[in-house]
């Protein structure tokens, strides 16, 4: 086995094992009363992979979440190469990563975003990162959400600063010139000190777990209006927006021979626009 086969079989395993963990805390928070739906797919190519869907909807916390899992590789459509590290001359590719996007059937709990992946090219890297939608301003769940993403950054000698600057930047709506939510960190291009940045991205899985978990046991039990479902319908139309126009993921999913629901999973049940 090569270092490069060995390193691709290290991260499958660990994507598939978080997505286990992911799906059973989300299914705490449910009491248990409700479990994920199990989706498998399989590229046209089936020996280029395929992934595992998780989906829970109409929940009393979840109106929708989807944890997917999916490792894939073959060739990118010339058009897109030049988008990707290392793909620019013969556009083979290996990628493996788990995506969580959570909505919440409380307006007051925010949308919660979460993704890591290991992408080999010629180059080899990781990229991911998490980020937090509220419809309704919370200073102290923004204090929680960047105070738990700057500690586990400083403590694997990541640049917070950066990869939160790099998460601002990224999740924004030029077209409405407002930013999404309130951000995180994203990172991507990861390519220095394998072992190390494996060593971050684990962790920082485990930490989406915790902090999802302190977010939503903070406000489950909070009283809401039509009035704030209302202002949480119209939020929804912005991450609409935003997935379907700049997103990474979408558009690497798309060019990657994904499976399409899958791809638009992160899309909410229902949202509005004014």
């Amino acid at each position: 086995m090569t270092t490069s086969d060995y390193r691709k079989k290290m991260a499958d395993s660990w994507f598939s094992y978080l997505q286990v963990q992911i799906c059973k805390s989300f299914e705490n928070l449910e009491d248990n009363k409700l479990k994920f739906s199990k989706r498998d797919w399989y590229k046209k190519n089936i020996k280029e992979g395929g992934g595992t869907s998780y989906l829970l909807t109409k929940g009393k916390i979840f109106d929708k979440v989807g944890v997917n899992k999916s490792t894939v590789s073959g060739v990118f459509p010339k058009k897109f190469r030049s988008n990707i590290l290392g793909a620019e001359n013969h556009g083979k590719y290996w990628a493996s990563g788990i995506s969580v996007v959570a909505h919440m059937k409380n307006p007051k709990i925010p949308a919660i975003h979460f993704n890591t992946r290991f992408i080999v090219t010629s180059k080899e890297w990781f990229g991911g990162g998490m980020d937090v939608t509220p419809s309704h301003e919370d200073k102290k769940e923004s204090q929680i959400v960047h105070n738990n993403l700057k500690k586990i950054c400083l403590q694997n000698y990541k640049n917070y600063k950066k990869y939160k600057k790099w998460c601002d930047e990224y999740f924004y709506l030029p077209h409405r010139k407002e930013a999404r939510g309130i951000g995180g960190i994203f990172f991507d291009y990861e390519t220095k000190d394998w072992i190390k940045n494996f060593k971050f991205v684990r962790e920082l899985g485990l930490t989406f777990i915790d902090i999802s978990n302190k977010l939503i046991n903070r406000k489950k039990k909070f009283k809401y209006t039509k009035k704030d479902k209302e202002k949480q319908l119209l939020k929804r139309g912005r991450y609409v927006e935003f997935n379907l126009l700049y997103d990474r993921g979408t558009k690497f999913g798309l060019n990657s021979g994904g499976n399409i629901d899958s791809i638009l999973m992160s899309l909410p049940p229902e949202a509005k626009w004014r």
